[in-house]
């Protein structure tokens, strides 16, 4: 069984007109003539542009259809009809500027070609009773002939609706076509009862008047001569509706930059959008608690977002307009609000960061300081009795040492400076690495150093250690693993931890120094505290060198700011 396809919009279009003229060629004040208007209407129900698309008719608007249609039906009246296909010019021109598509806007420009001929050459006429030149073969012409501009919309190729998503009928283009078409009309019809002449002449009159009308008002429009033009006037006086809008819009800026916790931005904007003319009170609800500023009145509108629930309450019952200027108001609250709750998540996240990577800093130096007492603690115990007071005097030395760093370690819990230095002698600090890693496998060179070298104690410390401590961890791996600590002077301390092992994967060397990376050797999180703590002080922690049986890490101040 064959389906035939749904009628399109310009097939309801072109049955609309249809019904509209068989109207008019039997006249509408008979009863096949209100039968066809009967048809037209409903014709135009199905393909009207200003409901389309809703689902349900509400009984206020049921009770204006059938008005419409009754008033339409049993009111025998040409000034009515003449009234009606006014609006309907003014519907189908009012839309054609919101077309894009070639073939969409020919079939409005038909429709609207047919409606102009048939008001002011069949109904105007009949209703200001012109004699003559208006019977015969010219009623003829209008009977028959305007069916083709109909029949045209037929056979437009369009598969889909008159309209494109998205386009609409311009309210006030609408009402300006709606006047002119008025204008036009009533305007031919002074002009024959004052000239005593011939409609056709007065009609032509007429549009001569209302072209260059529009020629005057064109030239208007814009600014010449010093004058705004009436374009800017008119944009001036819409755009002034918007200005408490505008002004709580700038409010909530100002407060978005002053007040950092949401709830409190969020009460404050709320008071300011109380204030609004048409606002009497408002209420608020989100994770933290409920709110409300204002006082609360019959007409309330609840707008829903995903962690605020906005109810503004009305001076008067909200129009279609008004709707959407509070749906406007509260979206742009909620979103503000939202960005606030993110800078407050974003705030502790950077917070808990920076505990988590000064504890992990902090544990490797506490690593660094339990690998000095085990080597301290290993050459104790390879004194034996005899060399007792050797490794008494050993202990006195380096714990005094292993203490002061552990304090060091902890003051770095303390808000002080991250970029302080903590000068050192170099070679005092040599010599104590020496010592530290003395029964290590470590060799160590150092090169020429000028008199009064310093380096930054601390930052030597915490990263050589972690390099030397991830360079002995290698020897799980390679056992016959070499591994030679050298400190250079080019103007400034260098020091470079250089193993034999293996030689790191391309992409892991890429992300040592960037991210944390996952490792058994000891290459994870410390490379990359290290380099932070490194950049910190305008130092650079760097591979220096990468190939098989020669890994080489360097420590030395950033050319990038200078020595």
């Amino acid at each position: 069984m064959r389906i035939s396809p749904p009628l399109r919009q310009q097939d309801w279009l072109a049955l609309n007109l249809l019904g509209l003229h068989a109207a008019l060629a039997v006249g509408p004040q008979t009863r096949l003539g209100q039968a066809a208007l009967l048809f037209h209407f409903g014709c135009f129900l199905l393909w009207q542009p200003v409901w389309r698309g809703e689902r349900r008719l509400y009984p206020g608007q049921v009770v204006l259809v059938l008005g419409m249609a009754l008033l339409l039906v049993a009111w025998d009246s040409l000034w009515l009809l003449a009234l009606w296909i006014c609006i309907l010019f003014a519907l189908i021109g009012g839309e054609v500027t919101a077309i894009s598509r070639p073939r969409h806007r020919r079939i409005s420009l038909l429709a609207a070609l047919y409606l102009l001929t048939v008001l002011l050459l069949w109904v105007v006429p009949r209703l200001f009773d012109v004699p003559g030149g208006f019977t015969g073969l010219f009623l003829g012409a209008m009977r028959y002939g305007m069916l083709f501009p109909v029949l045209g919309i037929f056979l437009v190729r369009e598969e889909r609706g008159l309209r494109a998503p998205g386009e609409s009928v311009d309210l006030f283009l609408s009402l300006t076509l709606f006047l002119l078409v008025v204008l036009l009309m009533l305007g031919a019809f002074t002009i024959r009862q004052v000239s005593h002449g011939d409609y056709a002449l007065a009609l032509a009159q007429t549009l001569v008047v209302v072209a260059a009308l529009l020629v005057g008002f064109s030239w208007l429009w814009d600014p010449r001569g010093g004058f705004a033009g009436l374009g800017q006037v008119l944009t001036g006086y819409v755009l002034s509706i918007g200005i408490p809008f505008e002004r709580w819009m700038h409010r909530l800026a100002t407060l978005a930059d002053q007040e950092r916790e949401p709830e409190t931005f969020l009460a404050e904007a709320v008071r300011e959008m109380a204030q609004l003319p048409f606002v009497s009170g408002v209420q608020w609800r989100t994770p933290a608690g409920p709110g409300r500023a204002g006082q609360q009145s019959a007409h309330a509108t609840t707008f829903d977002h995903p962690e605020l629930t906005l109810t503004l309450h009305t001076r008067w019952a909200p129009g279609p307009a008004l709707l959407v200027h509070l749906r406007l108001l509260a979206r742009l609250l909620a979103e503000f609000h939202d960005a606030k709750r993110r800078e407050v998540e974003e705030r502790h996240g950077a917070y808990l960061r920076a505990v988590a990577e000064t504890g992990s800093r902090l544990t490797h130096d506490v690593k660094n300081l339990l690998q000095s007492l085990r080597s301290l603690c290993a050459a104790v115990e390879a004194a034996g009795e005899e060399d007792l007071a050797a490794g008494q005097r050993l202990v006195r030395r380096h714990l005094p040492q292993i203490a002061a760093r552990l304090q060091i370690t902890l003051d770095k819990l303390e808000l002080r400076d991250p970029a302080r230095l903590d000068p050192r002698p170099a070679i005092e600090w040599w010599q104590e690495l020496r010592v530290r890693h003395a029964h290590d496998p470590v060799s160590f060179l150092l090169s020429p150093l000028p008199e009064g070298a310093v380096l930054p104690g601390e930052l030597f410390d915490s990263v050589g250690g972690n390099l030397i401590q991830n360079a002995l961890a290698k020897r799980h791996v390679s056992a016959d693993l070499r591994v030679t600590v050298r400190l250079n002077w080019d103007g400034a301390a260098a020091l470079e931890v250089e193993d034999s092992g293996e030689q790191l994967a391309g992409t892991l060397a890429a992300r040592l120094f960037n991210t944390p990376v996952a490792s058994v050797t000891g290459l994870g999180v410390g490379l990359y505290q290290s380099a932070r703590q490194a950049a910190r002080q305008r130092y650079r922690l760097s591979l220096a060198q990468n190939r098989q049986g020669a890994v080489c890490f360097r420590l030395a101040p950033d050319p990038s700011h200078g020595n």
